[in-house]
């Protein structure tokens, strides 16, 4: 039995019908990535106003599931610019593998989408290529899905160079196998007289319109991984330079839209773009921030996750998600407020295990409690210790309720591997005393003739330099926790 119609007030929303609504104005703001790329006869960003959007119950979900699912497509579409007018579920034993639904349901989907002015349907699974174009052909509307419009919202928001380039090859990989012309177009025997002694069948129309987009777009990839190489190998770099001072660095993790980004702000004075919208960031940023002990940290903010994240992000995001498994810790930004949470937390960990990053100590942090009740958080905090077995801290990004807790139970996660250091250093070295005020911690200073007198903890590396002008006794690592 097909779900309510949504109310009319939504349908005929008059901000619709306004020369330019809501959907028509994101899709004017929509920065569209890889233009430089061959694009003759491929469509990698498909526009929808109004969509019909489609679960499908199996035996391993629940309805109740299928419907969250669906809130979230629904919210994931009104990121990328459209908007739901009719929502459909239907219970199978197991999927069609023509058209994922059955066909009396396709049957109901058509009249659907007419019936609504619907300008597509969007399913809330993957769908071969195969099933695409069979539905398309059946409905007569775009048939997109879940995939898709992640990688729609990814391309309107990416900002640097390695995020637009990341994206478009995961959408490049997706569009690869859905590319058109199949049936005698696909004919991929040599013209004119290039068959010359081949024999009879030998000669054909040559290579098609097909075939030369699947070879650019090979091309186009091809240049993609390359370039990503180069900025994965300045990334690392810098990765190992922070590494030889000492300095950890400290991954948020979590769900798209738990306030990972306000976080951020909050605890570090950053500008990062902090919206109440889905992948509202997604290039990473990485910002210093004080411990109470004294020590220096680097926040690093990584792109959101979502449950069915789109393969080929993941792997198009690797290197840049990769680095979350090379963090001295994870604070895993969960929504306190969303009834999702506990479901939200194996998402994220499912992608974590997928990148190597489930065996980097984790701690749980609660956000946005001023928008939940005590005894929701309680009940969230108490099931994430019993069955995900995670450390928890609650804390508020706006109110700045549970900062201080936060930050102190960070310094006492994190090893502490500085030594004490006191050294007599002269005026020709005062480059050591500067790197001992940044990287370190400065106990005791006083100057005379020959120099800088001296007492810091610092990491081992600067540890290592300053024993050349040792001044008495060198204490040894005050180890972690």
């Amino acid at each position: 039995m097909p779900e309510p119609e949504v109310a009319r007030s939504d349908v005929d929303d008059p901000a619709r019908t306004a020369p330019l609504g809501r959907a028509a104005r994101r899709r004017a703001e929509r920065q569209v990535i890889g233009d430089e790329a061959p694009r003759e006869g491929v469509d990698i960003i498909r526009p929808v106003e109004r969509a019909v959007v489609v679960g499908v119950a199996l035996p391993d979900r629940t309805d109740a599931e299928v419907a969250a699912s669906l809130d979230e497509l629904t919210r994931l579409l009104d990121t990328a610019g459209g908007e739901v007018v009719h929502r459909v579920q239907q219970r199978r034993p197991h999927p069609d593998p023509a058209t994922l639904v059955g066909t009396g349901k396709v049957d109901e989907l058509r009249a659907l989408a007419a019936a609504h002015d619907a300008d597509s349907v969007v399913f809330d699974d993957e769908l071969s290529p195969a099933q695409q174009r069979t539905l398309e052909e059946r409905i007569g509307r775009k048939v997109l899905d879940r995939t898709i419009v992640i990688l729609d919202i990814f391309a309107q928001r990416a900002a640097s160079r390695e995020g637009k380039l990341q994206v478009e090859l995961a959408q490049l990989t997706y569009l690869l196998p859905r590319l058109r012309g199949w049936g005698a177009a696909l004919s991929r025997q040599a013209g004119g007289r290039a068959a010359g002694g081949v024999g009879i069948g030998g000669r054909g129309p040559g290579e098609t319109q097909l075939e030369v987009d699947r070879r650019r777009l090979m091309r186009r990839i091809t240049a993609i991984r390359r370039e990503l190489g180069g900025l994965t190998r300045v990334r690392a770099t810098k990765a190992a330079r922070r590494q030889r001072r000492g300095t950890p660095v400290v991954a948020l993790v979590g769900y798209t839209n738990a306030g990972k980004s306000s976080l951020l702000n909050r605890l570090t004075g950053a500008d990062v773009l902090a919206e109440d919208r889905l992948f509202a960031t997604l290039d990473p940023t990485l910002r210093r921030v004080a411990l109470p002990d004294g020590r220096e940290v680097v926040l690093s903010d990584t792109v959101g996750f979502v449950r069915k994240l789109p393969h080929g992000l993941v792997e198009a995001f690797r290197s840049t998600l990769e680095e979350t498994a090379q963090a001295a810790l994870l604070l895993h930004v969960v929504d306190a407020a969303d009834p999702e949470a506990l479901r939200q937390v194996d998402a994220v960990r499912e992608v974590l295990a997928d990148v190597g990053a489930d065996a980097v100590p984790e701690l749980v942090v609660l956000n946005q409690i001023d928008r939940a009740d005590a005894a929701t958080v309680a009940d969230l905090g108490a099931a994430v210790r019993a069955t995900r077995h995670a450390d928890v801290v609650p804390t508020s990004a706006i109110t700045g309720e549970g900062l201080d807790a936060l930050l102190a139970r960070v310094a006492a996660l994190l090893p502490d591997d500085r030594t004490v250091v006191r050294a007599h250093v002269p005026w020709t070295r005062e480059d050591l005393v500067a790197r001992a005020h940044r990287e370190g911690r400065v106990l005791a200073v006083t100057h005379d003739d020959a120099g800088t007198r001296l007492e810091a903890e610092v990491p081992p590396e600067l540890a290592a330099a300053l024993a050349a002008y040792a001044d008495g006794a060198v204490s040894g690592p005050r180890g972690g926790p």
